[in-house]
């Protein structure tokens, strides 16, 4: 038998960044991403960091607004809407984990839709059901261009989607509805979650559970599009990053696989820069 053919975000990703460098070099038009970093938490520091290099390489003005640990609502708030309201900063995105006593999604709901790069603020997710693909979050948006980049007919198609948040699974439905396909979102509280997975002809995984979608609950020759990323301990203390699916048994049956990592992570920093390039130039 053979095994899946692998989607490879990273490439994918490359060839995104390539056009978006393009964009901005043809624009003429300076687009500067500011980022709001609270505490000191040390996966939002390298994130940060590798955000910097990243914009970099593409053209596009990366300004970090450190925010001391222990800050309240109304300090981050009050950053925000004053960033908001600077006309040279064309894209905007809050690095998380917030400080636990802050409403995150309160905060992120204060956004200005137009700069809201990972499209978090409510107005932008609401948007993806009157068919916007730009300024949607982007980790979903990713999901769908790693299963269009296989050539599959959404329209018809049967999807299954795992998981039902409000930044992946519940956009990607929607995606993918907008492509003509028929969906069938799930969550915890599905029953026989295997007899929905075996007849989807896509079947995408943002659940965040180590090994949830095995080989006996994928349809020969389906799209696995697996969103999650689980850090978990494998011997003598050493912890290594896995997704939802078994991958090894996985890819003995699908027809298109993404690996964790290199799948849909380098996409998803694709497409925040793609939305960062194009609230500038809107």
């Amino acid at each position: 038998m053979n095994q899946a053919n692998i989607i490879d975000g990273k490439a994918l990703g490359q060839v995104v960044r390539s056009s978006i460098a393009q964009r901005v070099s043809e624009s003429g038009i300076p687009v500067r991403l500011d980022a709001v970093l609270v505490g000191t938490d040390r996966a939002a520091e390298i994130y940060a960091r590798n955000q910097e290099s990243t914009c970099a390489e593409v053209g596009i003005e990366y300004v970090l607004h450190r925010i001391p640990d222990g800050a309240g609502y109304d300090e981050i708030a009050g950053r925000v809407l004053l960033l908001n309201t600077d006309e040279s900063v064309t894209g905007l995105m809050l690095h998380l984990p917030l400080p636990d006593a802050v409403d995150t999604e309160r905060i992120q709901s204060l956004i200005d839709p137009a700069k809201d790069i990972e499209g978090v603020n409510p107005a932008n997710i609401g948007n993806v059901v009157y068919g916007r693909r730009s300024l949607v979050p982007c980790t979903a948006l990713a999901a769908v261009e790693l299963i269009e980049s296989t050539g599959i007919e959404l329209k018809g198609a049967r999807c299954v989607v795992i998981g039902a948040s409000n930044i992946v699974g519940k956009p990607v439905a929607v995606l993918l509805m907008r492509g003509e396909a028929t969906v069938i979102s799930t969550n915890k509280f599905t029953r026989d979650l295997a007899a929905e997975t075996l007849q989807a002809d896509v079947l995408v995984s943002a659940a965040g559970v180590p090994g949830l979608v095995t080989p006996e609950m994928v349809k020969p020759g389906a799209v696995v599009v697996d969103v999650g990323i689980n850090r978990i301990t494998v011997s003598a203390g050493k912890r290594c990053t896995v997704g939802d699916v078994d991958f090894e048994g996985v890819r003995e049956v699908a027809g298109w696989l993404t690996p964790v990592p290199g799948g849909v992570g380098p996409m998803t920093v694709a497409m925040l820069l793609r939305n960062a390039v194009d609230a500038a130039l809107s």
